[in-house]
């Protein structure tokens, strides 16, 4: 399904209704061994998970440790293997670099320059600066960075919390200080106008430094304007945890859970032990599995990309103050200001997405700005979940890269 700005008619969003699901603590042994909370519930849209999900905690429109996680994925219409260029593992962590943001922080990022002319800046080639979801990492992009790197300067970075970046003890989490990060990043690493690319809450922390750089006011023009070139959007998170969706009633409804669990997060024995659960190779198997249109893409691979960082010190605090801190703005009150510069904005939008559903506020929002804006594109991606890119990431480049040329 396609929708672009030239559209004569906004979309019609019709998948199946959003559902409450409730996860029941076991009493006895289970071969799934998942999380041991009473009456956490999984708020969620698109197919009905069968009876293999599980889901330990809450993120977004659900109970979820990890949303956007690097993977092997084969495409259920059979698209070649070498259609899909793949970056080795090691190749990747051994071109990390660290950059120390705010002289304190060790931030861990990549850089790719174009294979076509390395050592050229070509001002119709703009860099691109890849950020990943929720748990994620700079691994998450393994399928896309070869693929983009032919034409273009690729960065892309871990969140300071995430992947090989810190994670310090006593750090307040927030979607604002991410997004901080990422124009920090642009001005002191990348230095041209950059095209940002996020996933998940990725997105949204590039859709807020967007906006910092389009707001009025001589300090952001001369320090932020000119640094992000275009946007483009892989299934945006409504803020950095589930109390951001309080315009919808099935939230407002929970709102009382989501305190009670957030009280028991700030308990520190109830949250290590929550942790230890929820970091267990066969729950990240099973979240996985569940947000993925491509089961195929689920392999221990990419169940050890999500393991790893949480044995990191200060994993703990950053799950912790991630899921139980203010969720941040919304995109929906941020866009005005972005799409007031004109700036070039792709949305791409797997339609199984269980986190951020199609037929969610913040779903329906992003499909009604091509009908109304003609520098917004949107593509709704069948039979994809939550992280298109690396769930069908040739389905991915097929909209992106055209998108990217004529920016």
């Amino acid at each position: 399904m396609e929708l672009t700005g030239r559209a004569a008619h906004p979309l019609s969003l019709g998948p199946p209704p959003v559902h409450l699901q409730f996860l029941e603590e076991q009493s006895r042994p289970s071969k799934h061994k998942g999380i041991g909370i009473r009456s956490l519930i999984r708020y969620g849209g698109g197919k009905r998970l069968n009876n293999r999900t599980i889901l330990p905690f809450f993120k977004n429109n659900s109970v979820i440790p990890a949303t956007c996680c690097a993977a092997k994925a084969t495409t259920s219409t059979g698209a070649a293997a070498g259609d899909i260029l793949e970056v080795d593992l090691r190749e990747i962590k051994d071109k990390c670099r660290k950059w120390n943001w705010k002289g304190r922080y060790a931030i861990n990022y990549f850089v790719s320059h174009s294979s076509s002319d390395p050592h050229s800046s070509n001002p119709n080639r703009p860099p691109i600066l890849l950020v990943h979801g929720f748990g994620a990492s700079i691994l998450h992009w393994r399928r896309n960075i070869r693929t983009l790197a032919e034409s273009y300067t690729v960065y892309a970075i871990d969140l300071i919390g995430f992947g090989g970046s810190e994670k310090p003890v006593g750090f307040s989490y927030t979607m604002e200080k991410w997004a901080e990060l990422i124009l920090d990043f642009l001005d002191e690493i990348v230095q041209e106008p950059t095209v940002l690319i996020g996933n998940s809450v990725g997105s949204l922390a590039c859709v807020i430094a967007a906006a910092s750089a389009s707001a009025s006011g001589a300090e952001a023009e001369s320090n932020n304007k000119a640094l992000v070139r275009g946007l483009v959007l892989l299934n945006c998170a409504g803020g950095m945890n589930n109390k951001a969706i309080t315009d919808d009633w099935r939230i407002k409804l929970f709102l009382p859970l989501l305190w009670l669990i957030d009280f028991l997060l700030k308990q520190r024995g109830i949250a290590s032990a929550i942790f230890e659960r929820v970091k267990q190779r066969d729950n990240i198997r099973n979240i996985l599995l569940s947000v993925y249109g491509n089961k195929e893409s689920v392999d221990e691979e990419l169940v050890e990309i999500i393991m790893e960082p949480t044995c990191d010190p200060g994993a703990l605090d950053a799950f912790v103050s991630i899921v139980s801190g203010p969720p941040g703005p919304s995109p929906v009150q941020l866009m005005p200001t972005v799409v007031s510069s004109s700036l070039p904005l792709l949305v791409l939008w797997g339609d199984e997405d269980p986190f951020t559903p199609l037929d969610g506020p913040i779903g329906k929002y992003f499909a009604s700005l091509p009908s109304q804006l003609p520098y917004v594109t949107l593509f709704v991606l069948q039979g994809v979940g939550h992280c298109p890119h690396d769930d069908r990431p040739d389905l991915v480049h097929k909209k992106l890269l055209p998108w990217l040329d004529h920016i």
